[in-house]
């Protein structure tokens, strides 16, 4: 499958809070060792938030454009280097009307800024991954923490900290994983395409969101706790 690199921002815009007049697009996955990965912001480290840039109507523009993103692609989170950012800031946002995920309830809108986790739980849960970045790829299973504690700063510089649970846990650290560089495709080993997949679960042949064991592929694995992520 050949896989196209879609380019929101030249190489030098990445670093800078500049929202282009045409908008953004949405970054794609590329695999590993394929052409124009080395320049795909997916797999490019991200730059910490300037403690001037906070506060800044540039900032606000910026996130203000990633939700709007987010929401026109119908996603239920967004990270800045899918719109081709490299920088550590993303959103989690699942609406309850949501027609894919209504089931797990609602998550509210949350922005996270210079991110990292600080603890999280022994149990882990499955769940079946797709992403804004992975368009027409197939689901992934991947294990995420059941629950975890992060430390963050909000729009206005502040220092953040609090515990999510359930699918609010599993978003952060699907978009937490951006910011680690890559996706959920460079880690599941079992794919299967959305159809399938949807029928599997609703049969109960597949297991949705239960209990992990210690042989399912953890999303965020290479994380150190207590890290911020331009130490990564």
């Amino acid at each position: 499958m050949t896989v196209l690199l879609q380019t929101a921002c030249s190489v030098d815009d990445a670093l800078t809070l500049k929202v282009p007049k045409e908008g953004f697009e949405v970054v794609q996955h590329i695999p590993v060792n394929a052409e124009g990965r080395s320049q795909n912001t997916l797999y490019l480290n991200p730059r910490r938030i300037k403690s001037d840039e906070f506060n800044s109507s540039e900032l606000n523009t910026l996130i203000d454009s990633m939700y709007t993103v987010m929401l026109r692609k119908a996603g239920v989170g967004i990270a800045a280097n899918q719109i081709g950012k490299s920088l550590q800031i993303f959103i989690i946002e699942a609406k309850a009307d949501n027609p894919r995920y209504k089931v797990l309830g609602s998550v509210e809108k949350q922005v996270f800024i210079n991110p990292k986790i600080i603890n999280v739980s022994k149990a882990r849960k499955n769940f079946w991954h797709g992403c804004l970045s992975a368009h027409g790829e197939k689901r992934g299973n991947v294990a995420s923490f059941e629950w975890i504690e992060y430390e963050c700063q909000n729009q206005k510089g502040e220092i953040q900290r609090g515990k999510l649970e359930g699918f609010a846990a599993v978003i952060f650290q699907h978009e937490f994983r951006h910011l680690m560089k890559g996706t959920y495709l460079d880690h599941a080993n079992h794919l299967l395409p959305k159809e399938e997949l949807g029928i599997k679960i609703k049969t109960g042949e597949l297991p949705f969101f239960e209990l992990a064991n210690d042989t399912l592929p953890i999303l965020i694995d290479g994380y150190q706790l207590g890290i911020a992520l331009d130490e990564y």
